[in-house]
């Protein structure tokens, strides 16, 4: 079974972190309503949806991606690069606990969870200002008893990796070639976002369906001319904190 775990909204989310852009006031009504429609989406994709009740207190709480990496075998828990964020891992750590082995990122490591694309036993982690050096080294030292192949990945004018790229189906990634080059990639065949879209890759793959956001109708088109099956969602509110779809859940599987 498919499991993700998500976070309500924030009452605090228009104090949320931002890097690449210009605050804009967010509706907590209209995200929360957003939100559960993304966990609705899961919901009517088998997924089974552990929902945490929102954190007053921290705004950035509603990406819990940013907060782990779990694999089959085990889940990282990370040390965010924005200090503000890390009280956020310790209630997601213990939600993980019955389901995982934990592992943890310590200092002066940091390391966010959107920085982290795993492909099969190969794990692309971007070099970003979230996720240092000390963070990627870290990784590889943890996960080298079940022999996964870490690559450390350069990006440029995003702040994660996933902003970058994600996976849209076996073998094809979505891709802003302007972000990260395809090259570090190998094997991997792409599809571009449209360069009028560049905040477009970002995407959450869930078996062979896409939940995607309707704000890039232009790259959608380029999926669905793949063959790839997309459920799109509006997630205005959410990208004003430099939210995308992959950011909101940890999805793993489970026997539970």
């Amino acid at each position: 079974m498919l499991t993700a775990i998500t976070r309500k909204v924030s009452p605090a989310f228009n104090q949320c972190e931002l890097t690449h852009l210009t605050r804009q006031p967010i509706d907590i009504e209209k995200a929360r309503e957003q939100h559960d429609a993304y966990e609705m989406a899961l919901h009517s994709l088998g997924v089974k949806v552990i929902s945490l009740a929102a954190e007053e207190t921290l705004p950035d709480s509603v990406f819990v991606e940013d907060t782990a990496v779990v694999l089959d075998e085990v889940a990282v828990i990370t040390r965010p690069g924005a200090s503000s964020r890390r009280p956020e891992t310790a209630s997601i750590k213990n939600v993980l606990a019955p389901f995982r082995k934990i592992r943890t990122i310590q200092p002066p490591a940091t390391l966010d969870g959107g920085d982290v694309l795993v492909l099969g036993r190969s794990i692309y982690i971007g070099r970003s200002t979230r996720s240092n050096p000390a963070g990627i080294q870290q990784m590889q030292s943890l996960l080298a008893d079940w022999g996964y192949r870490i690559k450390e990945v350069n990006i440029h004018g995003c702040l994660h990796l996933k902003s970058a790229v994600t996976q849209v189906s076996d073998g094809l990634l979505l891709l802003n070639p302007k972000w990260v080059n395809k090259e570090s990639f190998s094997g991997m065949d792409f599809i571009a976002v449209d360069e009028a879209e560049p905040m477009a890759a970002n995407s959450l793959l869930v078996d062979n369906k896409l939940i995607y956001p309707d704000a890039y109708p232009k790259t959608l088109a380029k999926l669905i001319k793949a063959g790839i099956t997309t459920i799109t969602l509006d997630i205005s509110e959410i990208a004003k904190a430099e939210g995308g779809v992959t950011c909101c859940a940890l999805l793993f599987k489970t026997s539970l």
